[in-house]
């Protein structure tokens, strides 16, 4: 930190400052810091024959999997523990036992080394069976121990062929262990009941399911998931937003999930004080097959029903996740100091326009999640929230009058110019 100071100040004096402050410093910062585990990821690629299949960017699967990975292993965080592993890559046989039996860590979880992993992803090849079930159960298995945040990456182009052990039923034991372990899958081809699984495996777990149809897709979610991977882990509160202010839910600062069906509205409650700012943002996340056209709308409005901001976002084409965000800098109160200023009380509304095919199912509604947070208000707010049309319609009426005033002037001067004009 850098202190300014007039020039009058001694150098001994500034000296003697900085020595008491960094040893002041030191010890508490030692004492107070606590050593955090790392987090541990394990990809989990699918090497089953299917993988063969060339329809990713005029290359095959398998191709398109190897330069994702060399990438990602390009760009992992030192902080994290990485392993790596594979299903159906060795058997190529019609012994189904046997082909269920097909996965194997091919690098250990810890950390990492480039070279040596790159290496290892390098000798795999397009083989056998599909066994997802058995590769879930054995990557948990992986990560086992300690007190760090866990996640499993799962990329896969097809359907498990080993039941009767579904994987969604794996994936739902493994959350039940309470390991706070996380399974985020990518299906590597857009068909509907691939897609229904690997979403059912994610949701088990609170992980996410993303379609990939592209190399650079694939390599840029999976670097984002291992990232998220090192990021402090918040785990979000369930609540149910109402159809109406009158009866929603009331919401300290967290993070919260929610679900929302088709072209529906849920609403939500916040307490703001003078003098705070209250930042929402929402995410709704397209689980299943839905139209191209959308758009969502997130809203603060008064329990009076008038609107204090908005925000908003639209799109078109396949997406996995729609978000957007607001800021209410709710001013300081005019009071004489006993008394406690009021709260008030806004409410939020979060809507949508998605809409899909006939053939999609509309319940459970898609995953929401809702991000509330209340700080300071700044000294002096700079968005359009703090000076807006949200705390009345000032800001109307004086542009109105603005430009009344203005007219008259402009017109009063037009005529005396051809006034003059005329008489010359």
């Amino acid at each position: 930190m850098i202190i300014r100071r007039r020039l009058t100040v001694g150098v001994g004096i500034l000296l003697a400052t900085l020595t008491a402050g960094l040893g002041s410093a030191l010890p508490a910062s030692a004492d107070e810091t606590p050593t955090q585990a790392s987090p541990k990821v394990e990809l989990v690629l699918d090497v089953s024959g299917s993988m063969r299949t060339r329809d990713i960017d005029g290359q095959s699967r398998m191709t398109a999997a190897k330069q994702a990975f060399n990438e990602v292993l390009d760009a992992v965080p030192e902080q994290v523990q990485l392993g790596i592993r594979t299903l159906g890559a060795d058997y190529p046989g019609d012994d189904r036992k046997v082909g269920c039996k097909d996965t194997k860590q091919l690098y250990p979880v810890g950390p990492l080394d480039r070279t040596e992993a790159k290496t290892a992803v390098a000798t795999l090849a397009p083989t056998g069976w599909t066994p997802i079930g058995p590769a879930l159960l054995g990557a948990a298995d992986d990560l086992e121990g300690g007190d760090s945040t866990r996640r499993i990456v799962l990329i896969s182009d097809g359907e498990d062929t080993c039941g009767p052990l579904d994987p969604c039923e794996v994936a739902r034991d493994i959350a039940a262990r309470g390991i706070h372990l996380v399974i985020d899958t990518l299906g590597l081809v857009p068909n509907a009941k691939i897609r229904q699984q690997l979403t059912c495996i994610a949701e088990a777990t609170g992980g996410t399911y993303t379609a990939v149809q592209h190399a650079d897709e694939l390599s840029g979610r999976v670097k984002q998931l291992v990232d998220r991977a090192a990021e402090p882990v918040v785990t979000p509160v369930a609540t149910k937003g109402a159809d109406s202010c009158t009866g929603a839910p009331q919401l300290q600062p967290g993070l919260y999930t929610d679900r929302e069906k088709f072209a529906e509205h849920r609403w939500y409650r916040v307490d703001v004080l003078p003098g705070q700012e209250l930042r929402a943002s929402v995410s709704v996340f397209a689980d299943r097959a839905v139209n191209n056209d959308y758009g969502m709308l997130l809203r603060a409005v008064t329990v009076h029903g008038r609107e204090i901001v908005r925000g908003s976002e639209a799109g078109t084409g396949r997406t996995d996740a729609i978000s957007s965000g607001l800021r209410y800098p709710k001013p300081e109160a005019d009071n004489d100091g006993d008394t406690k200023p009021a709260a008030e009380t806004v409410c939020l509304q979060v809507s949508n326009s998605f809409s899909a095919p006939a053939s999609v199912k509309t319940a459970p509604g898609m995953p929401v999640e809702l991000t509330i947070d209340v700080v300071d208000a700044p000294d002096t707010a700079a968005d359009p929230a703090a000076f807006g049309l949200g705390r009345g319609w000032w800001l109307l009426g004086v542009l109105v009058l603005t430009g009344l005033i203005a007219g008259l002037l402009t017109g009063w001067i037009s005529r005396w110019r051809f006034a003059v004009w005329r008489t010359n």
